[in-house]
């Protein structure tokens, strides 16, 4: 007779979650932080944007603000789904985030497909500095910032074409 798959029942006193080490918390909260900033300076750009193809980058730009303010608000939840806090406040954002600033007023075209490239090229720099170390802890957590690794690499891509000629 086949035994049947599973084991005996485990106490409930016996079952616990998950338990992130502080690096593993730390790494997850930066990587909030500078997709939340990314989030910010996306809007800014937006707003700001001027002259020849601004239409374009203007809606371009809208994406990329839909998707680091989508995956900041993924990593978050799952700093609360594995008991840890996200600190998203914008003291915490701007004292703590690792991009670099951008410019007030008007920016041509061009200038914000360069600043806005750099600034997904940094936040992709944020998440494969800490990529190794969530891995390591978590693999499932290391799924999803394959995920947002790949969307921010793609834009990177696409905004930074605007520059380029063949």
């Amino acid at each position: 007779m086949a035994s049947s798959p599973g084991g005996s029942r485990r106490p409930e006193s016996g079952i616990t979650g998950f338990t992130a080490s502080p690096q593993f918390t730390q790494s997850l909260q930066q990587i909030v932080v500078d997709l939340v900033e990314l989030h910010l300076q996306g809007k800014q750009a937006h707003w700001n944007v001027v002259g020849h193809n601004f239409r374009d980058l203007h809606l371009q730009l809208d994406q990329i603000v839909d998707d680091a303010r989508e995956s900041a608000d993924t990593i978050a939840e799952r700093m609360r789904a594995l008991a840890t806090c996200p600190d998203g406040r914008s003291d915490t954002v701007s004292a703590t985030t690792t991009l670099p600033g951008f410019p007030e007023g008007e920016v041509s075209v061009t200038n914000v497909v360069d600043l806005v490239t750099t600034r997904l090229r940094a936040t992709v720099d944020t998440l494969r500095t800490h990529h190794d170390r969530i891995d390591n802890e978590d693999p499932s957590t290391a799924d999803l910032l394959h995920a947002i690794i790949d969307s921010m690499e793609k834009h990177a891509w696409m905004v930074s074409a605007e520059n380029q000629t063949a």
